[in-house]
């Protein structure tokens, strides 16, 4: 009811070790916040907490073949408890289907060969599991994506909850958020810009029609078990380093500096600041070349809060502070905003977990990443806004012994009549 959408035990077969290896225990949204700035009598207190006062599963819709989800899509139901605990239906809540978006999965020309011109490229085909949570005014468009590897075979396959699928390997988790709706707007003297001489809390898109600037926090667990539940977090710093003694004409260049964090204060991130790579490593665990197997963070859009710390709103949403937290495992600890958040005063939030500094070397840990937007409101999102998008990617590093899906079979060749080198005389 709460987080909507939850992917369990994603795991790895490994066709070169022929074994299934994990990778991802669960991951789901913990919560999202959505503060407008916006300090009238009548809308200071609109700070949003989607899924802890709403619940993204409770307002998660039915998706409606070929607009909400393509032709080759197989839907699902949920279930959730209702008010007296029976079990409630929920009908194509969820969607899975097999993406062909014209992306290249890798390609190589070589040109360097007299009186030869050798190009192989392979398509890219994914396997998507998508939700819509209404929350109110916005749509959440939550896509999970898993990406193909080397034992995918790339034929069509209908999945279905009572058959096998033939996606046994993956090789990223990207997670995209799409966000759609209704813009929030309030009525407003003004009909023209130039009329507007106080502080509006707003951009004005129509006559009379002032809409909220405003956040979207969204932060998701991530219970990385990489290879095993024993995992240790990495912060690779990119450092610039002088040459010096004339051993080079160059006069600088980066390196790497690889730093295990110990305990929870030594795993906050605030990105930006300096330029650096963040690991998930399994310290038992090396490939043939000695490094530790492990997945990377990619990030998406960062966003940080603007609100002061003492501000009541930032005060319960003080787990957006840092983008990136690591915890370790603690089976109480799902909800960054707290249990009972509509009752929270932020004692009871991820920020207040973490000040207990637990040691997070060598356990099994969680990551708690955070997403977002911060929302100026433009004309063209009145009054029903085109769809925005973020997302991230958990893509594996030095987890195989080299590239998985270099052995994927070229797809068969179809006569293309668009296309000059497939016509024949």
């Amino acid at each position: 009811m709460r987080a909507g959408g939850i992917i369990s035990v994603a795991s790895i077969y490994d066709v070169e070790q022929q074994e299934q290896r994990r990778v991802l225990y669960r991951g789901y949204i913990s919560e999202l916040f959505v503060p407008y700035m916006d300090v009238t009598e009548e809308w200071y207190f609109r700070t949003f907490f989607d899924a802890g006062e709403y619940g993204l599963g409770l307002c998660a819709m039915p998706l409606q073949p070929l607009t909400d989800c393509p032709q080759n899509a197989v839907f699902m139901d949920g279930y959730m408890s209702g008010h007296n605990g029976t079990p409630v239906k929920k009908t194509n809540v969820f969607c899975i289907f097999e993406r062909y978006a014209g992306d290249i999965m890798w390609r190589h020309t070589e040109a360097g060969i007299p009186g030869k011109l050798i190009t192989e490229v392979r398509p890219e085909v994914s396997l998507v599991v998508r939700m819509v949570s209404t929350v109110g005014n916005y749509d959440y468009i939550i896509d999970w994506e898993f990406l193909q590897s080397g034992s995918i075979k790339l034929t069509l396959y209908s999945i279905t909850p009572h058959e096998q699928s033939r996606w046994s390997l993956l090789l990223l988790l990207p997670c995209q958020v799409g966000l759609s709706g209704m813009l929030e707007v309030k009525g407003t003297e003004y009909t023209h810009v130039d009329q507007i001489n106080e502080e509006v809390y707003g951009t004005l898109v129509a006559e009379n029609t002032l809409g909220g600037r405003h956040d979207h926090f969204l932060t998701y667990h991530l219970d990385l078990d990489v290879d095993g539940d024993v995992n240790s977090f990495v912060k690779a710093h990119l450092q610039q380093k002088v040459v010096s003694d004339n051993i080079s004409p160059r006069r600088s260049y980066w390196t790497v500096v690889s730093e295990t964090a110990k305990t929870e204060s030594n795993a906050k991130i605030q990105f930006g600041l300096k330029p650096l790579e963040l690991l998930v490593v399994n310290p038992n665990k090396k490939t043939k070349v000695g490094n530790y197997v492990g997945y990377r963070l990619i990030p998406g859009s960062t966003i940080d809060p603007l609100l002061s710390d003492d501000d009541f709103p930032q005060r319960r949403g003080a787990f957006t502070k840092y983008n990136v937290w690591i915890t370790p495992y603690n089976k109480s600890e799902k909800w960054v905003g707290g249990l009972y958040t509509s009752q929270s005063r932020g004692d009871d939030t991820l920020a207040q977990w973490t000040l207990r500094d637990r040691e997070i070397e060598g356990k099994d840990i969680v990551m708690w990443y955070t997403v977002g937007f911060h929302h100026v409101p433009y004309q063209e999102d009145f009054p029903l806004m085109p769809r925005m998008s973020t997302g991230f990617e958990l893509r594996p590093s030095n987890f195989f012994e080299s590239n998985p899906v270099l052995k994927v079979k070229p797809p068969t060749q179809g006569n293309w009549s668009i296309c000059p080198t497939s016509k024949t005389d």
